[in-house]
């Protein structure tokens, strides 16, 4: 349209037709969809939790972090930003709304699931099972528990305890001997372990491999006295904020792509890129 002033508006086109003046009106739609914002979603991940979510060259990485790029690639409206950060401040930029998404290798549990929204779809999984002494030469997690081993005691709100408690529901003659306790060092669990006042820690792989095989790791020296038996995968997700009404349909959306990367091996590609192993043959019933 033409206003007072003689100016034209964006919402009509001109045309010249021999010689003519013709005007044409936009579709309405069309100026909507040119002008529907791409809305951004602040992604905290902690920053030394290798190869889950980390900092290299000043660059956001690690496995988590990088199935949320492809995740981004595939969801126009959304265009994702990366802060690395500590793991209290990634919790509590969710609370307060600065951060939309947290990834942080985090298990699903009720009481996260009733503050936070977590998605259908998991990110990844983290292989758990036994760091024990090698002298005892465990084939298998299942051989551990045949024989009553003994396990350094877990926290109850530890998500390690509901799968050993799990376990021991499903086997009732072959039950693990679990005690609960508060928390303690990943240093005091590995020497109570070669003391032998305990058989076994429950330990994620990622933690062993950097504590104990990696020769920077902290216990490197134990090596040669330690050893570890994968047992199953437990699914990790991403945290959304409830903060943000908008991110309960994110949730939605995110779970579509996730689909979709599942089904293109895109998820499988990452896994071995990063654990040089398919960490989804571990999730499942065992």
């Amino acid at each position: 349209m033409v206003n007072k002033k003689g100016i034209i508006t964006a919402a009509v086109a001109v045309v010249i037709i021999g010689g003519g003046l013709t005007i044409r009106h936009l579709n309405a739609d069309s100026n909507k969809a040119a002008a529907k914002k791409v809305r951004t979603i602040n992604v905290a991940h902690t920053q030394n939790y290798v190869p889950y979510d980390y900092v290299k060259n000043g660059v956001s990485k690690g496995y988590e972090v990088d199935v949320l790029k492809a995740v981004d690639k595939l969801l126009p409206d959304y265009k994702f930003k990366y802060h690395p950060t500590s793991d209290e401040d990634l919790l509590v930029g969710l609370d307060s709304g600065k951060y939309d998404v947290g990834v942080k290798g985090a298990w699903w549990t009720k009481e996260r699931a009733k503050k936070y929204i977590l998605p259908k779809q998991a990110v990844g999984a983290s292989i758990i099972g036994i760091t024990y002494r090698k002298d005892d030469n465990y084939k298998s997690f299942a051989e551990f528990a045949k024989k009553s081993g003994k396990l350094v005691p877990i926290s109850p709100q530890n998500g390690q305890y509901a799968v050993v408690q799990e376990w021991n529901k499903k086997h009732p003659n072959e039950k693990i001997t679990l005690k609960s306790a508060d928390q303690f060092t990943v240093g005091d669990a590995y020497n109570w372990v070669l003391e032998g006042r305990y058989d076994a820690y429950f330990d994620v792989k990622v933690n062993y491999q950097n504590s104990v095989v990696k020769s920077s790791g902290a216990y490197h020296s134990s090596a040669d006295k330690l050893a570890y038996i994968p047992y199953k995968g437990i699914k990790t997700y991403p945290i959304i904020s409830r903060t943000n009404k908008d991110n309960s349909n994110f949730s939605k959306e995110y779970d579509q792509a996730i689909k979709k990367l599942q089904k293109n091996g895109t998820l499988e590609k990452l896994s071995q890129k990063y654990f040089k192993e398919n960490v989804w043959d571990f999730v499942g019933d065992k």
